[in-house]
């Protein structure tokens, strides 16, 4: 099913569960996700972000073929961009296709944050668009970023933020950050702060930075109200690794077999990932999570 983002992500509110949220560039991965989810009878979000979208995977090109393999399947499975800047890109997505597009103005002071946010969901909700927002800053790892307070997401103004943007999930900053942090560091998250975000503002709450947190750090974020988890540097690196064995294996493998490989590394991540942050078999009455026919 191809879908917007906001109804997986309170199923997943009101039953403790994190679902993952993607980036893809390629028809493999966007297969690769899908057949994942489908396997795990659990939802997914494919994110393409602006630059992404700019450099090789085009929306125009990218919305038909990602809506032909998911809507034979029996999990919800959205598209999203990821940290919309430009108000054109968000618009040419919502043109495009996309079901949900996220406006990340996080940079900005909290009032032009506001403004911006009100406008991209409003324009998103007439469309049957969901939106997310962020709150908070998730900066860069390889520049130390996520390691100051004074970037996490504020309690008081995430209440006032969400009433006057109305957007269906916010990304909050606890001490993530994007991208490959430095070998052997793992971040130390405010899940105090999250708890108390989640309390006040009781609703799918986003965790941007994944990539490199440590299972422990993920594993507790889902517990204390995560419902969205970004995943993109930890699995491109997993299918450059697995592609790489191989051509040091075989340098004379064919391109679709390589292409192959990637896909398949890509699928076995991915379901683990699923089982951990507990969103696999909830899209199914058994709940057993055994792979489809």
């Amino acid at each position: 099913m191809y879908t917007s983002m906001k109804e997986m992500l309170w199923h997943a509110s009101e039953n403790s569960y994190a679902v993952m949220a993607i980036n893809c560039t390629d028809m493999e991965q966007a297969r690769a996700i899908c057949h994942a989810a489908a396997a795990e009878h659990a939802p997914v979000i494919i994110d393409i972000s602006p630059r992404q979208m700019k450099a090789h995977a085009t929306p125009e090109v990218m919305v038909p073929m990602i809506r032909a393999i998911a809507e034979p399947l029996a999990v919800p499975v959205a598209l999203n961009l990821d940290h919309g800047g430009e108000y054109a890109d968000i618009v040419r997505c919502i043109q495009a296709g996309f079901s949900s597009v996220m406006i990340d103005s996080s940079s900005f002071p909290f009032e032009e944050n506001v403004r911006r946010a009100q406008l991209v969901a409003s324009v998103a909700h007439a469309h049957g668009v969901s939106c997310e927002a962020e709150l908070g800053h998730v900066g860069v790892a390889a520049a130390g970023d996520g390691r100051s307070a004074d970037m996490y997401t504020n309690v008081e103004q995430a209440v006032e933020f969400v009433e006057r943007t109305h957007c269906d999930c916010l990304a909050v900053a606890i001490g993530t950050a994007h991208g490959s942090y430095p070998d052997d560091f793992v971040p130390s998250l405010d899940f105090d702060r999250l708890a108390e975000l989640k309390a006040a503002l009781k609703m799918p709450l986003v965790l941007h930075g994944g990539s490199g947190a440590g299972e422990e750090n993920i594993r507790r974020c889902v517990e204390l109200g995560i419902n969205k988890i970004n995943v993109c540097t930890d699995l491109f690196k997993f299918q450059r690794g697995a592609m790489h064995e191989r051509l040091n294996a075989e340098p004379g493998i064919d391109y679709m077999d390589i292409q192959m490989v990637g896909e398949e590394a890509a699928i076995g991540f991915i379901r683990d990932y699923m089982r951990m942050i507990g969103c696999s078999g909830t899209y199914t009455f058994d709940g057993s999570g055994e792979e489809l026919d």
